[in-house]
């Protein structure tokens, strides 16, 4: 007679399971769900199942970072920094600018190794930008900080006063 219970006991097991995987995404922002996850996508099977849910939702909330990871996906994860820039320059200018907001909420752009590199980020960065009233302000000031501080260290003060 026990051995029908069985299945209920399953079945509450897996709701209760549920149950603390919601709270967990809820709480903080999915700050203790987080672990959980990276170490569940050491299973090569459910890390395929995080990748396709997790870029469901971003195309679902942003189509032009989707395309761009998308065509970003196909160099590979370490890719040569030539055909890193090759890619890149292939992006549309929608998905380019959406690709380097999403980079720059995360703080996943690299610094740049050289002045000429940094100078073509802080342009992409201008141009996908919209031109606000106080921009020409900023970076008047900024150009005479730049003197006095070094090339490496203006562009870090840009992005300081810019939020």
């Amino acid at each position: 007679m026990t051995y029908l219970f069985i299945p209920l006991f399953i079945l509450a097991g897996i709701l209760v399971l549920f149950g603390v995987i919601v709270i967990l995404g809820r709480f903080k922002n999915g700050k203790y769900l987080r672990p959980v996850i990276t170490t569940l996508s050491k299973i090569p099977w459910l890390r395929r199942q995080f990748e396709k849910v997790s870029q469901a939702a971003i195309e679902r909330q942003n189509p032009e970072l989707a395309s761009a990871m998308r065509k970003l996906q196909r160099v590979g994860p370490n890719p040569d920094p030539q055909r890193a820039q090759q890619a890149f320059s292939q992006l549309s200018p929608s998905e380019r600018s959406a690709y380097l907001e999403a980079m720059d909420q995360q703080g996943a752009l690299p610094e740049a190794a050289n002045r000429q590199m940094r100078r073509q980020q802080q342009k992409l960065r201008q141009a996908n930008r919209p031109p606000s009233s106080g921009s020409s302000g900023s970076s008047t000031k900024s150009s005479g900080s730049t003197k006095s501080s070094g090339g490496g260290k203006s562009s870090g003060s840009k992005r300081g006063k810019r939020r």
